[in-house]
């Protein structure tokens, strides 16, 4: 994926916001920074979660500008900042299980605590998470799962589970695609065999991709961006996806549904961490204490369809939202999800060995 440099300036503030509660006080990040870069933030994010009105309003009240790099896997920015490239960045988003890995490499500063404001509002579920015991090194900003998303006028016999691409792969030939992600595609191909999204076990991973290696000529690509203008203009009928996704493009166009397979899926949760090499971290404390804002997080699962994983964000959402179940599944779904953890490097080697000759044959 290329690099996307985005100074992002959005033309309205948040509507009737105010940013002074919670003793949040963004002055304090001008008048105590002298570095070259005081007036300045970078950030390294998902391409969903750059979001113009929540840039404009931050500056206005911090004075410092956000610029933005996107990318689109999680493998994308972790060779970046592993090969150097992430030096002008002061926070970025990793996945869950990412954090882990970046810890383990020494990437990633540990959160000073006593400079956050609103760490308490977090649901119990986020406040000491297995990926990261006591939020040490990251601070959550988004949650959901990973299913499909699909076009009900193409697709009459809706999808519930893996079993449907295999069962319906003539009518889906060159129609469907799946994430550009060795975890979350093994996982769930795992999954539905009967096995854990974190198998090690390398008769089981030969197993998926062997599965996957029949559906093969089927598959469109392995995407996880490009996929969306193809799906809305009826050339793609099911695409793999995030549920921030899926639900987002459920909301403008109903006709596409978003269903978790039956057999279960992958739980995420996307953080907010401050790299070592971080050239503002008091811009940094200054943009996740204003992320931790009920207010702003609120605003944020609003208008993005993401799910907050803030308890006072979410009691100010709409009955609507806080009802989809797409957004906020309820535990009898969650309770079949696992989150993607690390394995062993050797492990590791495997997944990329088979999903290197999955997608380059």
């Amino acid at each position: 994926m290329s690099n996307r440099r985005k100074f992002l300036s959005g033309v309205a503030a948040f509507s009737g916001l105010s940013l002074t509660s919670c003793g949040w006080r963004l002055a304090d990040v001008r008048a105590s920074s002298s570095s070259k870069s005081s007036d300045r933030l970078d950030i390294y994010t998902w391409s969903q979660y750059t979001d113009q009105e929540l840039i404009k309003t931050f500056t206005t009240q911090s004075g410092l500008k956000v610029l933005a790099d996107v990318y689109d896997s999680n493998d994308v920015m972790l060779a970046k900042v592993q090969a150097g490239g992430g030096g002008s960045y002061s926070t970025i988003y990793p996945s869950d299980y990412v954090v882990q890995k970046m810890v383990n490499l020494g990437l990633i500063s540990q959160i000073a605590r006593d400079r956050l404001i609103g760490i308490d509002n977090l649901l119990p579920r986020f406040q000491n998470p297995t990926y990261d015991p006591n939020n040490q090194y990251s601070i959550p900003f988004s949650w959901g799962t990973t299913g499909f998303l699909y076009n009900s006028e193409k697709l009459t016999t809706p999808p519930e589970d893996w079993e449907y691409l295999w069962q319906n792969q003539q009518k889906l030939n060159k129609r469907i695609t799946l994430l550009n992600d060795v975890r979350e595609v093994m996982g769930g191909v795992l999954r539905m065999l009967g096995y854990s999204y974190n198998s090690k076990n390398e008769s089981e991973i030969k197993q998926a991709y062997e599965k996957l290696k029949s559906l093969k000529p089927a598959i469109a690509a392995f995407d996880t961006d490009a996929w969306r203008n193809q799906l809305l203009a009826g050339d793609l009928f099911l695409c793999m996806c995030y549920s921030a996704d899926g639900v987002k493009i459920n909301k403008e166009n109903p006709k596409f549904r978003y269903i978790i397979p039956r057999s279960g899926s992958s739980l995420w949760t996307d953080t907010m961490v401050i790299p070592k090499t971080a050239p503002n971290i008091d811009g940094a404390y200054a943009w996740i204490n204003f992320n931790l804002q009920p207010e702003v997080a609120a605003q944020i699962s609003t208008r993005q369809s993401i799910a907050t994983p803030n308890r006072a964000a979410f009691e100010q959402l709409p009955q609507k939202i806080k009802n989809n179940s797409s957004l906020f599944p309820p535990e009898s779904i969650l309770e079949k999800c696992e989150r993607i953890s690390p394995v062993e490097k050797p492990i590791e080697e495997i997944y990329e060995r088979y999903w290197t000759q999955l997608t380059s044959d």
